[in-house]
């Protein structure tokens, strides 16, 4: 039998062998990390390598690396605790992003996907008062990039907070705080090849945050709770061995394209989302028409292969993808979409055997058509 294909990245990254090794070394610690005995120094001493390691990806300052539970927390205490009097959010964020305020004005984006920048600057000088936009680096979906630098500089003409969510990103390409220009940034360790359940909020200088965990002083009293060193030491290692491999990351692009035009080769109607924009060298969101995602996404993994409709952080519901409806996407075409997200691993005999099924299931669809 053939072994299971996963093309589910944007998912969840396998773990990586220098983060097991990191987790199974935290699993021998049982200090506190804020105890002041030498058990408690040495869980420190881990947690503070792990924040350097964070660090260094993204070309942050150590100090300002917030350790939290995940991406969807990090998200939150960005929007949630910064001292802004309006939210500005895109409409193609993720639900962690776009549930987090209380109250958000969503800034339309293009066919593309891509933010609609004379919308938003129209939308920062509307009102006065300090805003926070918050847009992604680069979709989960689609992979479509945001003109984040762009973005940014808006934001510093109207005296904005940007919050850029790069989960997505980080680990699959250079990352530098600097170069987006965001005053925060979201990262997930689950998504560069870490453990889950541990992510941080990164800051490009001390900013007033006001906790929404309470409870003690951790993280120089930014989020209460005791840190968790062994997923945190996964982080870490992930972010580090994540930094090294990124050449392997770009070459990605190669087997995403020859997957795409072996399809468009089946099925000329297929549609790929954001393909005439720069995108994530591994993504791909594609939909055949007439058939339902999630009936797609059980006949692939009966054929061994793992891939996704949309997000997959809505407790294994499908439905129609709000970032395709964003996008003006017809809703009955966006119940057809799925998203494929390759990764380190992935190589072209694991395409074809993808393209292969996805012939056979373009070949039923059309025989039913037929019949019917």
């Amino acid at each position: 039998m053939n072994a299971r294909i996963y093309f589910d990245h944007n998912a969840t990254v396998p773990l990586r062998p220098e983060a097991a090794a990191a987790v199974g070394h935290a699993l021998e610690l049982c200090g506190n990390p804020s105890s002041v005995h030498a058990a408690g120094r040495e869980s420190r001493r881990m947690v503070e390598d792990a924040r350097e390691q964070i660090a260094g990806l993204v070309g942050a300052s150590v100090a300002n690396v917030i350790l939290t539970s995940g991406g969807t927390e990090a998200s939150n205490l960005a929007l949630r605790a910064a001292r802004a009097a309006r939210v500005l959010v895109g409409a193609t964020e993720h639900d962690s992003v776009l549930a987090a305020p209380d109250r958000a004005d969503l800034v339309p984006v293009d066919p593309n996907g891509i933010t609609r920048l004379d919308l938003l600057e129209r939308m920062l000088s509307a009102e006065e008062g300090p805003a926070l936009v918050s847009i992604m680096h680069a979709n989960n979906e689609t992979g479509a990039f945001q003109p984040v630098s762009e973005i940014a500089d808006l934001c510093r003409r109207h005296g904005a907070l940007f919050h850029c969510d790069a989960v997505q990103t980080a680990g699959k390409m250079p990352v530098s705080m600097d170069a987006l220009g965001a005053d925060m940034i979201s990262l997930s360790s689950h998504k560069l090849g870490g453990p889950q359940g541990v992510g941080a909020l990164v800051l490009a200088r001390d900013i007033e945050l006001d906790a929404i965990l309470r409870g003690g002083g951790q993280e120089r009293r930014r989020r209460g709770g005791t840190e968790n060193t062994i997923g945190i030491a996964g982080f870490g290692a992930a972010a580090e061995a994540a930094a090294r491999d990124l050449p392997a990351e770009a070459g990605l692009a190669a087997l995403r394209d020859e997957m795409e035009g072996a399809i468009n080769a089946i099925d000329p109607e297929v549609r790929i989302f954001g393909a005439g924009v720069e995108r994530l060298p591994n993504t791909s969101c594609l939909a055949m028409a007439g058939i339902a995602a999630e009936t797609q996404v059980m006949a692939f993994d009966l054929e061994g292969i793992c891939v996704s409709a949309g997000a997959a952080c809505s407790s294994g519901k499908i439905q129609a993808s709000h970032v395709l409806g964003a996008m003006g996407v017809e809703a009955a075409l966006a119940r057809t979409a799925i998203r494929i997200s390759l990764g380190c691993g992935n190589d072209m005999a694991q395409i074809r055997r993808f393209v292969a099924a996805w012939g056979r299931l373009y070949e039923r669809r059309q025989s039913v058509a037929s019949a019917a």
